[in-house]
């Protein structure tokens, strides 16, 4: 009998089970993690290996062939359980004052996880304003292929949580108001309120959906998908129909279009750029984009808008500014997130795109941070995971007693249009460039975006083509440059 371990990432919860490998990743049964390269990425949300967390160790009979290993894989799993963490609150030192997490997304748990890493004495308090427990975001926009139902996407209750991290996790509670000066802050649960004293107070308050305007009686029953929440009522409603309107052909609504048409929907998508993904990518790369999806069954209608919705024979016509009405039985509207700043607003904390922070995380008043999409990091609001994990880790340094400047090298986004797999490096805003082609196929788009004297800037990457990230991110220049 040989020890395998068990790791998880951190971002969503995929799980790599040394004995049974990844094969689908060309990983064979029985590799060890060491092992695995280290520009390897989780297959779901494309984190890297720092961001994965050894949880069992187990003893089981190593495999003796490919298909003595094909058959552990498919048989019944091990007796044996993980037990769950007991947490150390006898450790925690109750005369200090708390450092408070607002928001129990990932930027606010993983925070909270390389907090304890450093500090297990601090008390912990993490304020949810919903049930606070534990899912990926990223894979909201792959359930529906994935026949995964919101039950399935918790990783760990808020409960578990708590216990793992020896913290205190306030669900369904709102915070009202900061008091910057006593460190106190205002607490609304239901019909009572009640204040709490921080030493250190940070802000992962996440990001909210863009309104969408439009006309008609329905103009309210488009679903925002936000969270595990917006999901689960989406998902209900979506019980019998087969039919949804995307308004938004960006990453969010390129992302949910392909999720439900393989999943045997009929699926509109209203975009009003000339090509899906516009504002990320080069024209031949949203051109592979939309022709993968709609050769899939994808009905794009672009350079055009929604001008309203009406309710129509238990579903909903959406008439568009072109003239065109569309039929359906349920609307997303994905045509973007910004990031929450009215509570920090009201606070008289600066905010310009996001919470206005510098390096540390930081805001201007003193032991207040913000972490996440919410922030607005030295200029740089990017609401994506690679920046917010490297804010998390960065933050806990900091908050632990030794401050330490966030860096965010090159960091690729991958968009998990699995037709068509997208990967960008978004060259900076004003960067003057030109995109250049290397690859054009009916397979896969590399491009380039250089300087006039060659220098690489940002890059995407279509089809097939997206095995060269790792190649491109080297060369391309970080996004903070010192």
């Amino acid at each position: 009998m040989q020890e395998y371990r068990i790791w998880e990432c951190l971002v969503c919860g995929w799980i790599y089970d040394e004995s049974k490998g990844a094969p689908d990743e060309g990983i064979a049964p029985g590799t060890r993690w060491e092992d695995i390269p280290s520009d390897w990425l989780c297959p779901e949300c494309a984190v890297g290996k720092e961001d994965f967390e050894m949880i069992e160790v187990r003893r089981v009979a190593a495999p003796a062939s490919a298909a003595a290993a094909e058959e552990k894989t498919t048989a019944a799993p091990s007796t044996e359980k993980t037990e769950e963490a007991e947490g150390n609150f006898q450790q925690i030192d109750y005369a200090c004052a708390p450092i408070v997490i607002i928001g129990t997304g990932l930027a606010g748990y993983q925070l909270a996880r390389e907090l304890r890493k450093l500090d297990q004495r601090t008390p912990l308090v993490i304020i949810s304003a919903d049930d606070g427990n534990n899912y990926s975001k990223p894979q909201l926009s792959t359930a529906f292929h994935k026949q995964r139902t919101p039950e399935q996407l918790v990783s760990h209750t808020a409960r578990q949580m708590a216990t793992t991290l020896s913290a205190q996790v306030l669900t369904f509670t709102e915070v009202t108001g900061i008091d910057t000066a006593n460190r106190c802050l205002t607490l609304k649960s239901g019909l009572q309120n009640q204040q709490l004293q921080y030493g250190k107070l940070v802000l992962a308050l996440g990001s909210e959906p863009i309104e969408v305007t439009v006309g008609g009686n329905a103009a309210g029953c488009a679903f925002r998908i936000n969270d595990l929440q917006d999901f689960q009522r989406f998902y209900t409603a979506t019980s019998g129909v087969k039919s949804v309107l995307v308004i938004g052909g960006g990453l969010i609504g390129c992302e949910y279009a392909n999720d439900l048409v393989q999943s045997g929907f009929e699926v509109h998508v209203v975009e009003p750029q000339a090509k899906p993904l516009g504002s990320l990518l080069p024209e031949k790369a949203s051109e592979l984009v939309e022709k993968s999806l709609a050769q899939a069954g994808v009905q794009f209608h672009l350079g055009t808008t929604v001008d309203s919705l009406e309710y129509c024979n238990g579903g909903v016509r959406a008439t568009l500014a072109n003239g065109v009405q569309l039929e359906v039985a349920r609307v997303i509207s994905a045509i973007g997130v910004r990031p929450r700043t009215a509570l920090a607003k009201s606070m008289g904390i600066a905010v310009n795109r996001g919470i206005v922070t510098d390096r540390y995380l930081a805001t201007g008043i003193e032991d207040i941070y913000a972490l996440g999409d919410c922030a607005e990091v030295d200029g740089h609001n990017l609401c994506y995971v690679a920046p917010l994990m490297a804010g998390a880790r960065a933050l806990a340094h900091t908050l632990t007693g030794t401050p330490t400047r966030v860096a965010y090298d090159n960091m690729p986004v991958s968009i998990k249009t699995t037709l068509c797999p997208v990967t960008v490096s978004v060259p900076p805003r004003d960067a003057a460039g030109e995109w250049h082609y290397d690859r054009c196929d009916n397979q896969g788009v590399t491009a380039r975006f250089t300087d006039a004297q060659g220098q690489l800037l940002g890059f995407a990457l279509a089809g097939d083509a997206c095995s060269q990230a790792t190649h491109l991110s080297e060369q391309a220049p970080p996004i903070m440059q010192n």
